[in-house]
């Protein structure tokens, strides 16, 4: 018989594997974590060129964008797609939300051409 296996949410950090009841790492088992890893910082760039951090949360700053167009709560985009919780760090999570969400719109308007050129 197997042991088994669950998936424990740890802040900040994704998510972590608990082990079977002898402490073994199950077989094919895998971390599989929603948020970017280096965790996110609290402030988006401001350069007026695009950065390797941008480059980097691309796709973060398209979801950003998605959840905005939707309306959805920026407490629950912070949660899910930053992977800040605002129920622990309120300010850090609404700073985060506001300076990236900025920033997405910024490559939307300015610095999408630095992406397509190829140039950072």
């Amino acid at each position: 018989m197997h042991g088994r296996v669950a998936l424990r949410a740890v802040a900040g950090h994704g998510f972590q594997i608990e082990c079977n009841q002898n402490g073994d790492q199950p077989r094919n088992a895998r971390i599989v974590s929603p948020f970017p890893t280096p965790p996110i910082a609290d402030s988006a760039p401001s350069e007026t060129q695009l950065t390797d951090y941008d480059r980097t949360y691309f796709a973060i700053y398209l979801r950003l964008l998605d959840a905005a167009e939707d309306g959805a709560p920026w407490e629950e985009v912070s949660r899910i797609v930053l992977g800040i919780d605002p129920s622990f760090e309120h300010a850090r999570a609404k700073k985060a939300y506001d300076t990236h969400l900025a920033r997405a719109r910024w490559v939307t308007k300015h610095g999408y051409t630095d992406f397509l050129s190829g140039g950072a």
